[in-house]
């Protein structure tokens, strides 16, 4: 016997990058050696004094029980200690913070609180692909902000109708920025929370880069503008700061009323974390950020190493400024996604076509900076024998 799945689940945006994995599968299956640039998952390991703090907290009895519904206050001290010491931007532990099963949770969830169904949310286009499901979650509507490299990746609020501002209740950013690379300016987040309070809009900045900044630059927060917690919240996970993606971790910082709301909804989904990964993700936010500045310098040598190349080649592309991605605009004459089957197919190199992010991400493809040098100036060797830009 079959059950038909409800119409909510019908309603959820289709994976656009499933397609991709499959023919990433086909090509390994059929013998050839691809090098995968198209996944976000980050290759290096989670620091050895985190896996640590783990082992032996998994070991104490009292994590064998039920955690506290909303997580334990050392986990939120540990966030609200981070956001001092890295930002200058005080957190009221008990009020200002929630425990999240990684970013993606954060983000799905948020939509469901605020929004009722038909209300209308401002999302970046491109942008990251599971907004949208939060949004369908809540059957709700987006507006569009397009991210156009002329205005370097960032929404300009002008072009945005009067319509618009006065119908969106929420707003997804992003920086850095996934999948551009780009990175946003005080100014930019000051002018965020003019809009904001002006048209009643909760913003919610997706921080899950906020640790990979380039040439000198640190990416800041936007809670580092003033009025910022009055109008939303910032999401922030473990995942690519300490390499811990398989832990499911993150915490949502901000607004008490929208924090309270995202614990209220997560009471009826969950029972918070397992203990020891809170006592791991506490070390990991308050001990020795060493493990940090060596990831991020490994980033920048991997950008440099490949976007060099490439440049060496012909292909006019822009260096990122944040974030593990580089955002790379395709030749003339292809789409993003027959650019990228192009060079999966006679490459053997997989990167994502800038059309699963968006209307406006046609015409780049995204590559992660996951592997190797020594994969990646494989990688820009293949692409050389191409002769597509000589």
């Amino acid at each position: 016997m079959i059950f038909p799945q409800s119409k909510l689940l019908k309603s959820l945006p289709k994976q656009f990058f499933a397609s991709l994995v499959a023919k990433v599968n086909k090509q390994i299956s059929d013998g050839h050696d691809v090098i995968n640039l198209g996944q976000g998952n980050p290759d290096q390991p989670t620091p050895a004094h985190i896996v640590k703090a783990l082992q032996i907290a998994a070991e104490n009895p009292n994590n064998h029980k039920y955690s506290p519904f909303q997580g334990f206050a050392s986990l939120k001290e540990a966030a609200a200690a981070f956001y001092k010491r890295e930002y200058n931007v005080d957190i009221d532990p008990e009020k200002e913070v929630a425990i999240l099963f990684g970013g993606k949770a954060g983000l799905v969830e948020i939509p469901q609180c605020l929004l009722n169904s038909g209300e209308h949310i401002l999302v970046p286009d491109p942008g990251y692909p599971d907004y949208w499901s939060g949004v369908a979650l809540a059957q709700a509507e987006m507006i569009t902000m397009p991210l156009k490299e002329e205005n370097q990746f960032l929404p300009d609020y002008t072009e945005l109708s009067k319509s618009d501002l006065e119908k969106a209740k929420l707003m997804f950013l992003n920086y850095p920025n996934n999948p551009t690379g780009a990175i946003a300016n005080k100014g930019f987040f000051e002018n965020t929370v003019t809009l904001a309070k002006n048209h009643g809009i909760c913003v919610v900045h997706d921080f899950a880069y906020g640790a990979i900044g380039f040439n000198g630059h640190k990416p800041i927060s936007f809670l580092q503008a003033e009025g910022a917690k009055d109008v939303g919240i910032e999401i922030y996970t473990l995942s690519k700061t300490f390499n811990m993606a398989g832990w499911r971790v993150g915490f949502a910082v901000g607004n008490e009323s929208v924090i309270s709301a995202l614990n209220l909804l997560q009471d009826h989904l969950y029972v918070s974390l397992f203990g020891a990964v809170q006592e791991a993700a506490a070390a990991a936010l308050t001990e020795s950020q060493a493990c940090v500045h060596e990831l991020n310098a490994l980033y920048e040598s991997r950008r440099d190493v490949f976007i060099g190349g490439l440049q060496e080649l012909g292909w006019k592309v822009v260096a990122p400024e944040g974030s593990f991605f580089a955002w790379l605009k395709v030749p003339n004459g292809y789409t993003s996604e027959q650019f990228a089957d192009l060079l999966l197919e006679k490459a053997h190199i997989a990167v994502a076509p800038g059309i699963g992010f968006g209307t406006w991400g046609e015409g780049y493809v995204r590559v992660g900076l996951l592997t190797s040098e020594a994969r990646l100036k494989e990688a820009v060797e293949r692409i050389s024998k191409l002769q597509i830009f000589s």
